[in-house]
């Protein structure tokens, strides 16, 4: 009678609580944890929360579909379990970096907490600025720090780790760049017939640059027209905006194989083209070892320029990456080297020019086609991992009461179903979750990409970039003097490599250390060409024989 008395109260207290945190249960569906365990965790933030009841902090992330479900459903949900209310703003990527970067320098608190790419972990592990989270976990934010948060289930946790081990920021949304095309136009056995007799090999997912750049003459010059609408064979954008920065410096130098082998990042040049001994960068320019000057990036940024200008709809020279993001759903773009998942979700929505009667994608993604000069063991594309940042300058009151915040958008109980509304995986439970895989089919191809160890082989920006916001503004003012206003690739690319100099030199200068860039002295260029590796010498042939295998083939690299 005590038993079945006592596993009633159990029973009575655990509905109690299920009641209790119905709201959240409902809207926090699937999970990868049990019921139980989702309430144990949501009680816990509840009880962590009430010494910062009343308080209201100020975060600030990019404008991408998982931040927007951050900001309007999981901030005012956390809001009602905690009392800790939550202004999540929601603005352009260099604009928060530009903030991130000014509340750094000021010293100023303009928020709290920021979801920042690790694209700034060079500057970042510099930095006296920025928390390191391995030490507040252990001391300042212990009492805030969820016991479930399970760090080493995160996929992008390299990402964010200093050179010395510690934690710098926490992934909490991530997303690559891919190779994106319409399948069900390469399936027509009449454009297979078609591309065979021109160009001598199968249409299919390209393997090199030659075979994409075949392809996208093949459906704009060739083809022109399906079903009545005209056709481009490549998509890209190249007005001169900051947006346009991104395009090249995510990885588009080392798709090409400007940079050296070595995960993640190219050792010693990595995708950027800049040289480092030790963890000091030493140059850009190939006069002092580095790559951005060199044959394969000039290659690299004439491809980019060529393709834009001959097989892109004409009004992409004048877009924006926000713009050029949703021209593939217009259902008129043949295929994309450099496609972000980012826009999975936006892409997946049925009743679009690019999904099926049933709302199924007509589109796939495989693995990114490589340039001339890539070798096996380079990165194969980008990842982005946008990640919680906290700035000392935040008192530590408010660091405590973000950094509850940050834990709850990424915690278990919650982690699942930001993964399946925002498409941007960030554990590696929920990307082998059932509910994850069951939805393969509607998401051409993430999910297998996902799943696969072949993830680590597309990398963010590394630790080579002593400070991302000073350098990246290099790229599209003058990378958008060649798309935008035409001017010489060579010489722009002679001019970026030099400015890169200079701006690494003043960087170690204003803020000296071990690790701070030194420039070592210049050499005449031939020297490094004829050493080992980045940079590397010009190619007598820049486009071998195109490559291309079917879509099944392909995508067994990412098989485990």
């Amino acid at each position: 009678m005590l038993r079945r008395s006592l596993w009633m109260l159990y029973w009575l207290v655990g509905s109690c609580w299920a009641e209790d945190f119905g709201p959240w249960l409902e809207e926090f569906q699937p999970s990868s944890l049990s019921q139980q365990q989702q309430i144990e965790e949501l009680r816990w933030f509840k009880q962590a929360a009430q010494p910062y009841q009343g308080i209201t902090i100020r975060a600030i992330s990019e404008r991408i579909n998982t931040h927007w479900y951050e900001a309007t459903v999981i901030a005012p949900l956390f809001y009602q379990l905690t009392g800790i209310k939550v202004i999540h703003e929601i603005s352009g990527e260099d604009d928060v970096v530009k903030k991130l970067q000014s509340q750094m320098d000021l010293g100023i608190n303009y928020y709290d907490i920021y979801v920042s790419d690790s694209d700034l972990i060079g500057g970042h592990f510099r930095s006296r600025n920025i928390v390191n989270l391995s030490q507040f976990m252990q001391h300042q934010g212990k009492d805030v720090t969820l016991p479930s948060l399970d760090i080493d289930d995160f996929i992008g946790l390299a990402f964010t780790t200093g050179p010395y081990g510690d934690l710098l920021q926490l992934p909490d949304q991530q997303f690559a760049n891919l190779y994106w095309y319409r399948q069900d136009w390469f399936k027509r056995s009449e454009l297979q017939q078609q591309f065979q007799t021109i160009y001598g090999y199968p249409l299919a997912v390209p393997v090199n640059w030659s075979a994409y750049e075949d392809i996208a003459e093949f459906f704009t010059e060739h083809v022109k027209e399906i079903d009545g609408q005209k056709v481009y064979g490549h998509m890209d954008y190249g007005k001169r905006d900051p947006s346009l920065g991104w395009r090249i410096s995510d990885a588009w130098l080392s798709m090409a194989g400007m940079g050296d082998v070595g995960l993640p990042n190219g050792v010693p040049v990595d995708e950027w083209g800049i040289r480092r001994h030790g963890c000091r960068p030493v140059g850009a320019s190939m006069r002092r070892g580095g790559a951005l000057d060199s044959p394969a990036a000039i290659y690299a940024i004439q491809k980019y320029v060529d393709w834009l200008k001959r097989y892109a709809p004409p009004e992409a020279q004048k877009m924006t990456f926000s713009q050029a993001g949703a021209e593939i759903a217009k259902g008129h773009i043949a295929q994309q080297i450099f496609w972000y998942t980012a826009f999975t979700a936006d892409l997946s929505q049925p009743d679009l020019a690019v999904t099926d009667k049933d709302g199924l994608p007509l589109w796939r993604v495989a693995p990114s086609p490589r340039g001339a000069y890539w070798q096996p063991g380079m990165k194969s594309g980008y990842q982005d991992v946008g990640a919680w940042t906290l700035v000392k300058s935040t008192p530590l009151k408010r660091q405590q009461a973000a950094w509850l915040y940050a834990q709850f958008n990424v915690a278990k109980t919650v982690s699942l179903r930001k993964t399946m509304v925002g498409l941007t995986p960030i554990r590696q439970s929920d990307v082998m979750s059932k509910p994850f895989s069951e939805r393969s089919a509607e998401l051409g191809g993430l999910v297998e990409f996902y799943q696969s160890n072949a993830r680590n082989e597309w990398t963010p920006t590394g630790l080579n970039v002593p400070n991302y916001p000073a350098l990246s503004s290099l790229w599209w003012q003058y990378i958008g003097r060649a798309s935008d206003h035409g001017e010489a690739v060579p010489q722009i690319m002679k001019e970026l490599a030099q400015s890169m100099d200079l701006a690494l030199a003043k960087i170690g200068k204003d803020n000296p250390g071990p690790c701070s860039p030194k420039l070592i002295s210049a050499q005449q260029a031939s020297l490094w060409l004829a050493h080992p590796g980045s940079p590397k010498p010009k190619l007598e042939n820049e486009k071998p024989p195109g490559k291309t295998l079917n879509y099944s083939e392909l995508i067994k690299q990412w098989q485990p």
